[in-house]
């Protein structure tokens, strides 16, 4: 079985432990927990005729005071940026880490999540900038970690990356 260490970056509190939990777990929990350094899960997932073993690295969030620790990307063999719909500011904080992680690793497969779409009523992003991005080449998913809405197709897609291979 191939195994695939996985990333999830973002700011703080846009849903990252959340996702993780309802992709491996199928749970979700109202409660917030401030992920601390890393905390490692593991999903095996299958793309075609092909199994993989997933290692999600769940990292603590990033703000103006905390800075993700670039040795933990060390390996990564993709990540998930994950931002919150409901704050715009997390998606400044999404394209920073792009940035940072191509400059640490190279280009690697990711996927762009933004979380929160079950409130969508309260959502300051707006649709035109996820639009641009899709055309730069980014993959941009909508999910839920509340109702599950996107979040298995969201890690499905990336497993079918990581089979690909890189990319910009």
């Amino acid at each position: 079985m191939i195994q695939k260490k996985i990333c999830m970056l973002g700011a703080f509190a846009v849903g990252k432990t959340s996702l993780v939990a309802r992709f491996v777990s199928s749970i979700y929990s109202d409660a917030y927990h401030t992920t601390v350094g890393v905390k490692i899960d593991k999903k095996e997932v299958t793309v075609g005729d092909t199994a993989l073993h997933l290692v999600l690295w769940d990292m603590q969030g990033e703000d103006e005071l905390q800075k993700v620790k670039l040795v933990y990307l060390r390996g990564a063999a993709g990540y998930m940026l994950v931002a919150d719909g409901t704050r715009a500011a997390t998606l400044e904080v999404a394209k920073t880490l792009q940035r940072k992680v191509v400059e640490t690793l190279g280009a690697i497969p990711f996927v762009l999540v933004v979380n929160k779409a079950d409130r969508a009523a309260d959502w300051e992003l707006d649709a035109r900038e996820l639009d641009g991005l899709t055309q730069q080449g980014w993959t941009v998913i909508k999910t839920s970690a509340r109702t599950g809405f996107g979040v298995e197709e969201s890690f499905q897609l990336l497993a079918q990356q990581l089979l690909r291979g890189p990319r910009g």
